[in-house]
């Protein structure tokens, strides 16, 4: 079911190569999560140090982690609007990937988780919930961190340039 929305993923790294998750490997051993991970949906921010640093958000939709860079990092003020440059998809398995991707293959530099939890949908439409996979369709996704580092509520909007990454205003934002 997911070996579709991951192609991209696993069409941009060498396996035998890098240490990174590999999808057609863990199903083949029966690993892989292939779906909704017990407990709620996870999120995962990793501190990416390649060409430029960045920090990677990722969150559990539909199996799989739905992926956007933010080359400057997220923020607890409401103020701030964060570029988030959307990826491809990952593997739910790449929430607790550390390591070094080598020189010479997609992304190569050191990854090191810098927050994890798990979030809750906050997206709605005429004040009914929308599953987070309709509303990042649509354009626009609200939800609720609860990391150790990130918590509270925080929305992505597409715009004609790219995703921006919102803290909402309640009460874990920082000014």
């Amino acid at each position: 079911m997911n070996s579709d929305r991951l192609k991209r993923y696993q069409e941009k790294r060498d396996f035998t190569v890098t240490s990174e998750p590999n999808p057609s490997l863990l199903a083949e051993k029966g690993e892989a999560s292939g779906g909704h991970t017990p407990g709620g949906q996870i999120f995962v921010v990793q501190e990416h140090h390649s060409r430029q640093l960045h920090y990677d958000l990722r969150l559990e939709v539909e199996g799989v982690l739905k992926s956007w860079a933010v080359p400057k990092g997220l923020s607890m003020n409401p103020r701030d609007k964060r570029l988030a440059v959307q990826t491809e998809d990952h593997p739910v398995e790449y929430a607790s990937f550390e390591g070094t991707i080598p020189e010479g293959q997609y992304g190569a530099g050191t990854v090191a988780i810098w927050d994890s939890g798990s979030y809750r949908n906050l997206s709605n439409k005429d004040g009914r919930e929308i599953p987070l996979s309709r509303a990042l369709e649509s354009g626009h996704a609200s939800f609720w961190l609860e990391g150790r580092r990130l918590q509270g509520g925080f929305a992505l909007t597409r715009t004609p340039r790219g995703w921006l990454l919102v803290k909402m205003r309640d009460e874990k934002a920082k000014s």
